[in-house]
């Protein structure tokens, strides 16, 4: 399964709308963007209680738009 991109997305600092890389993301990107311990973000995964992820063989990734969505539906929550 590849992965269509475009010749500006081979720039690493590529982003998308919400501020969020334009590649799947990794635990450490997750742990980064919400400032929390990588451990945090797997036990997120464990309780399913964070943005839901996906895996590729060993390694878990994590949608782009799937975690800005996830933001998003959390700010209509907490605002309510």
């Amino acid at each position: 399964m590849s992965r269509t991109r475009s010749a500006q997305s081979d720039d690493p600092r590529a982003t998308l709308r919400g501020g969020l890389p334009d590649r799947y993301l990794t635990p450490d990107d997750i742990a980064e963007i919400f400032e929390v311990p990588k451990e945090t973000v797997y036990q997120w995964r464990k309780k399913r209680t964070g943005p839901p992820g996906f895996r590729i063989g060993k390694h878990i990734r994590y949608d782009p738009a799937v975690v800005h969505r996830y933001v998003t539906e959390r700010m209509t929550i907490d605002a309510a």
